[in-house]
This record gives structure tokens, sequence and C-alpha cells, in this order.
């Protein structure tokens, strides 16, 4: 499993934000994405998960290996913590839920409706479904906002566990999470004014 960024450029509103990013990803490796606010990280990983099209440049991945957490948590308010992981494992045809409800500390508020979770919990019930997809590339935009330090560690291990299982992430972050990953700092792919291309239109992505 392996997958390999080439001289991508990627654009955010149909503007150009990034030019020539290029990186390797291996089982076991974890890449942490830095840049100043509005760099374009989120638009880079959008583009590498396939939810927006570059402007150029190739993403080379296995198929259906990437899962995705944005900064939304993916939850259905109305279903419990449970229902919620139970979803998402059928919909990717993944593992059962009990790991992920003990990786994340949610065993006790497994009955308990999303709509009802502090926005701590939401959080750690979104980054569970990581777990639950089965699939080997994590892929995470800013997922320590709304943790506290507990939390946060509580997230640094699954990460931990999956990259020590063959897995790996590439995570847009500025905190050090207290593992060993490789940084990629993308201020110097910042692009240049360009024309954008004419039939660019990220408004239904």
């Amino acid at each position: 499993m392996e997958m390999r960024v080439s001289d991508l450029a990627c654009a955010r509103g149909g503007v150009p934000v990034l030019d020539g990013v290029s990186f390797t990803l291996a089982a076991g490796q974890a890449l942490f994405l830095r840049g100043p606010n509005g760099i374009g990280k989120t638009t880079l990983l959008r583009t590498v998960a396939g939810l927006q099209p570059a402007l150029a440049g190739r993403v080379e991945v296995p198929p259906d290996s990437i899962t995705y957490a944005a900064h939304a948590d993916g939850l259905k308010a109305t279903l419990t913590v449970r229902e919620n992981l139970e979803f998402w494992s059928q919909i990717f045809g993944g593992p059962g839920i009990d790991a992920a409800l003990e990786a994340f500390n949610l065993n006790d508020l497994a009955d308990r409706h999303a709509q009802n979770l502090s926005a701590g919990q939401k959080r750690r019930l979104g980054l569970a479904r990581m777990l639950v997809t089965g699939r080997p590339i994590w892929m995470l935009d800013e997922p320590t906002v709304s943790l506290d330090r507990d939390s946060v560690k509580l997230f640094a291990d699954a990460v931990q566990a999956h990259l020590t299982r063959g897995g790996a992430a590439l995570i847009a972050t500025h905190i050090d999470l207290g593992f060993d990953a490789e940084v990629l700092d993308l201020t110097p792919f910042r692009a240049q004014p360009r024309a954008a291309a004419d039939d660019f239109d990220e408004a239904f992505l």
C-alpha cells in the first residue's frame, strides 16, 4: 500500500493555491501537513481524496484505500453513538464497532443520541468512524479541534496503532501528537497567480 502524489496543483474556488506538490506516503508512515492558515491544506486533502479535481499532476493510490475526516463530524443527529458507527461500518463493509468504541472512550455513550453529545464527544465519535471503515489510508483535517488533552491522546494512540498495523495517515495539524511523523511544509508550494481553469467549479463539491 503506497500513495504517490506527483507535481500536484490544486485550486480553491477556481483560484490556484498550490503548485508542484509531491510526496510519497508508505505503509506505517504518518505525514503532517503544515503551513500558515489559508495556504491550502484543506484544499490539498480534498484534492488528494478525489473530492475535487486537480489542476495538474497525479495522485496514485490503490482503489478504495482512503477514508477522509474533514472539519464536519459526519454524524446523524438522531442516531445513537452505536448506530452511527454501525451505519458507517456497513457502508464501508468494515470491521465491527467494539474496537472503535473502546479506542475513543465511547462505551458509556454508546446509547446516547449524537445530537445530545458535547462538541468534544461528537468529535471523538467522528474520528472513531475511521476505525470502522477498514481502509488503510487515513486523511484528517485538523482532527484535534474541540478535543481536550486526554482526547487528543486517545486520538494519537489510535493513529499510532493504525500505523503499527501497516496503515498510513496524512494529517493537517499544527500540534505535536507525540509520535514520529514526516512534516511537509506547504509554504514553498504556494501557487503563483494564473488564470483559473474555465471548466472548474467547486460549488457542487
